[in-house]
């Protein structure tokens, strides 16, 4: 029969105690970091959002002032290329923002976990 040691009991509570603050506080730096990077995608997204409209706008202009069909070919062909590459580099960019996001916000979590199973295996 194992005898009971308050001492040793009040400790193990104590750590048990800790370990759940600091891993919770870590859930939160991750929350934190996921929402500051998403914020920043969004903004992102709202500013090539409101580039792409006036390069259409501007398209769009020069179309109506086009002197011929074989000019209007050349203008819609010049815009559909433009579109199309900053389309290319901006989701290029969104998705290096995405994997970001994904990295610091598991930092936090990963030293928790990493303290924890320090803590763990120490005991």
């Amino acid at each position: 029969m194992m005898e009971f040691d308050k001492t040793t009991f009040d400790k193990a509570t104590k750590d048990f105690q800790k370990m759940g603050k600091d891993n919770y506080e870590a859930v939160l730096k991750s929350y934190g970091q996921m929402n500051k990077g998403f914020q920043e995608i969004g903004t992102s997204f709202t500013d090539y959002t409101k580039q792409a409209f006036a390069d259409a706008t501007a398209t769009f202009e020069k179309l109506v002032g086009a002197k011929s069909l074989e000019h209007a070919i050349e203008i819609q062909s010049q815009y559909a290329k433009s579109a199309y590459e900053s389309w290319m580099a901006e989701m290029t960019k969104i998705g290096e923002m995405y994997a970001s996001v994904a990295r610091d916000a598991y930092k936090p979590v990963e030293k928790a976990v990493e303290k924890t199973t320090a803590a763990v295996t120490a005991s």
